[in-house]
């Protein structure tokens, strides 16, 4: 009997220690069991808007031969060409890059003959280069100097941030901030206080990119805007209810 009562006692000791230290509102008596906190889900949102720091151009010669060396020698020489004009101009070695050299024969249509016949005449052979520049206000003056060139194709410029690693912090930063001004106003509407963040899953980044480009005439070169791009970030972020 005196064991009976011993065991009693120290039972109903662990079940008071047990509930001082249980929150009352996460417990449900009539199962015994813990439940989860409620909890609250938002999504943050910020943008920002950054000027162009590069912009790239892409330079292509094409020649047409019936020797397919001559082609292959003219392209070559005209392509120097190119190369030495930008890297004289400041672009450095690094920031040229070739991004497609082709050479294949022409078909040529017999309609002599029926039904028409066709075989090889002639070679076209073409190369074309990259050119990055980093200094955008200098882009109307690298338009001129390609236009100036041997080149039978000039396209560009396509703008572009470089490093947007501090920008992407701030940024996150800024969106989660976001997501937990809407969270406090949900929970005093309800009548609640916001607690802890609970967890923080990062959303989509990068935005459309907005230019000017507007073509001028010869004598007063290439008016061209490199204007912003963009920049955001999104979370979804889980918060703790009181």
């Amino acid at each position: 009997m005196r064991r009976f009562l011993v065991f009693a006692i120290g039972l109903a000791g662990l079940l008071l220690v047990g509930a001082y230290f249980v929150p009352w509102q996460t417990k449900n008596w009539g199962k015994i069991e813990f439940l989860p906190g409620s909890t609250i889900t938002v999504t943050g949102e910020a943008k920002r808007e950054e000027a162009s720091q590069i912009a790239t151009f892409t330079a292509g010669v094409s020649v047409t031969n019936e020797d397919q060396n001559k082609a292959v020698n003219e392209v070559n020489t005209k392509a120097k060409a190119i190369i030495d004009a930008v890297k004289n101009f400041g672009i450095d070695e690094a920031d040229i890059q070739t991004q497609n050299i082709s050479i294949y024969q022409i078909p040529e249509v017999e309609i002599q003959t029926f039904p028409p016949q066709t075989r090889e005449s002639g070679w076209r052979v073409s190369n074309s280069i990259v050119i990055t520049l980093r200094n955008v206000d200098r882009v109307s003056e690298l338009a001129d100097l390609l236009a100036g060139t041997q080149a039978t194709e000039v396209s560009g410029p396509n703008f572009a941030l470089d490093d947007t690693s501090a920008a992407q912090v701030d940024l996150l930063a800024q969106a989660i901030e976001d997501a937990r001004t809407k969270a406090q106003k949900v929970a005093e509407a309800s009548g609640r206080k916001l607690g802890k963040i609970i967890t923080v899953t990062e959303g989509a980044s990068g935005g459309p990119i907005f230019r000017a480009l507007e073509v001028g005439t010869a004598d007063s070169g290439v008016p061209i805007e490199p204007g912003t791009e963009t920049l955001s970030k999104a979370v979804t972020v889980v918060f703790e209810l009181k």
